[in-house]
């Protein structure tokens, strides 16, 4: 992992107004992050990208938005409450908790970057760790871990303990029962599936889809924003004749892969990878891996849950789910918004370097930025400021826009820089003779002169949705 690069990234998203730390007054709290004013935005951006290519590209994709608590069955009968498990291992010394197959997979990767040449030796040890998982036989994981001579990576200490389950839910107590912040937002879609299909008079295949809250009780959360204890899914759920799996399976795969190729954020940084241990609920399924700061790593999950839900549902509560007799699959695609947010973040923040100035920019792709574009008078007298206050008046209601006149030009655009903003206008001595101002462009830099009417246009074919959009539908 580069780490310099990496602290720089959480110090830019705090400083530029992306992320915080949750209540920082009091200390922050371990693994719980809010979004800052320009961090919603984009989050929203995001969003929106997503439920559009989702609900409005697909006619048979309707929306759902499930509440956060539901009865305590739901998650009786999807298995979260008697499965929903990782394994951890303890370090005696430290105190600290730790993934034992991250532990593994971090000390092949810092073997790798050393230049360890021995392949067959790392795919030998690479090979048993997934055997074990596949066998859940953690003992042979902790033989393992003793056998490389691992120690824990903050004191040094191979004082382990033995590997043992935890439960991953939150629970809430209730004089009537438990109740459980959800782990996932799936299990609302399949407890209205029913209700969905009867009231929009939906056929197999079709598919709902759902953005919402979740919350894991993630003992060794870290990495910023990729793995949190509240955090926020887009999943649809979608469904099919069994006798089809395979075929959706593949569709839905390849569609969510070109969905984040769209993003350009470099073919490279992708990875397809078939689960070599599959969820309790899953009969196939494969990950979208993104090279984050810190390594590849999964961030959306494509799986085949056949009819492990709604047949479970449909025997807790005594209520037929089917259609004509037979309980349809499911092909699940559930990606992680928060990660979807970094992965988008840490590809876009870069250092360049121009004619001896440094700069940094967030080269955000312009249909996601959090604004849109900025107007500035190029100084603050003889009546720019007030032409300039008109035209950020007359289109704000259309686009996301920013107002500055605080700094010197040369500044403002740095500052627009930072935050991604892909559009600058600036409102000159020219703009009262020509009508036309200095339009500015984030990524080259290259500056050119068009007419105030043709401002909205430009914005609206620059950084809309539309055109991307588009492209989904070839």
């Amino acid at each position: 992992m580069d780490s310099h690069f990496f602290h720089f990234l959480i110090s830019h998203a705090k400083t530029y107004g992306f992320v915080f730390p949750s209540s920082e007054i009091y200390g922050g709290l371990n693994a719980v992050y809010d979004y800052g004013q320009y961090g919603v935005e984009l989050k929203n951006n995001i969003k929106e990208y997503w439920w559009k290519s989702m609900t409005q590209i697909h006619e048979n994709i309707v929306g759902l938005d499930s509440s956060v608590l539901m009865h305590s069955n739901v998650w009786k009968a999807s298995g979260h409450v008697d499965k929903f498990n990782e394994f951890f291992i303890d370090n005696k010394d430290s105190k600290k908790r730790y993934k034992p197959e991250v532990l593994i997979r971090e000390y092949v990767d810092f073997r790798k970057k050393k230049g360890y040449k021995n392949n067959h030796k790392i795919n030998e040890i690479l090979s048993r760790l997934d055997q074990s998982l596949k066998k859940n036989d953690f003992l042979d994981i902790r033989v393992l871990i003793e056998e490389l001579n691992i120690s824990d990576p903050i004191c040094g200490s191979k004082n382990w303990t033995n590997i043992r389950p935890f439960n991953m839910m939150f629970k809430v107590q209730e004089e009537k029962g438990d109740l459980f912040l959800r782990p996932e937002t799936a299990q609302g879609i399949f407890s209205n599936f029913f209700n969905v299909k009867k009231s929009n008079r939906m056929k197999i295949p079709f598919g709902i889809a759902q953005i919402g809250k979740s919350f894991r009780n993630e003992i060794i959360a870290r990495q910023f924003i990729f793995r949190m204890r509240e955090f926020e899914q887009m999943e649809m759920q979608f469904f099919i004749l069994p006798e089809e799996e395979m075929k959706w399976y593949e569709y839905w795969k390849k569609i969510r892969l070109k969905w984040h190729l769209e993003l350009n954020l470099g073919n490279e940084k992708y990875k397809l990878r078939d689960h070599d241990k599959l969820a309790h609920y899953a009969s196939i399924g494969s990950d979208i891996e993104f090279n984050f700061p810190f390594g590849f790593r999964e961030m959306e999950g494509i799986h085949s849950r056949r009819d492990f839900d709604l047949r479970n549902h449909e025997i807790f509560s005594k209520k037929k789910l089917r259609i004509e007799n037979s309980i349809p699959y499911v092909i699940e695609t559930s990606l992680g918004l928060d990660r979807l947010f970094l992965a988008i973040f840490s590809s876009s923040l870069k250092e360049e370097k121009l004619n001896g100035n440094q700069r940094i920019v967030l080269k955000i792709p312009p249909y996601l930025s959090p604004v849109k574009a900025a107007i500035f008078p190029l100084v603050q007298k003889d009546g720019l400021p007030e032409i300039a206050k008109k035209i950020f008046n007359d289109l704000k209601i259309d686009h996301r826009l920013i107002y500055d006149q605080k700094k010197s030009i040369g500044k403002l655009y740095r500052r627009q820089d930072a935050i991604g903003t892909p559009l600058c206008f600036t409102i000159d001595y020219d703009t009262v003779k020509t009508n036309t101002v200095t339009m500015r462009y984030r990524d080259t830099m290259l500056q050119k002169r068009v007419h105030i009417n043709k401002i909205s246009k430009i914005i609206e074919n620059e950084t809309g949705l539309r055109n991307i959009l588009k492209k989904l539908l070839i």
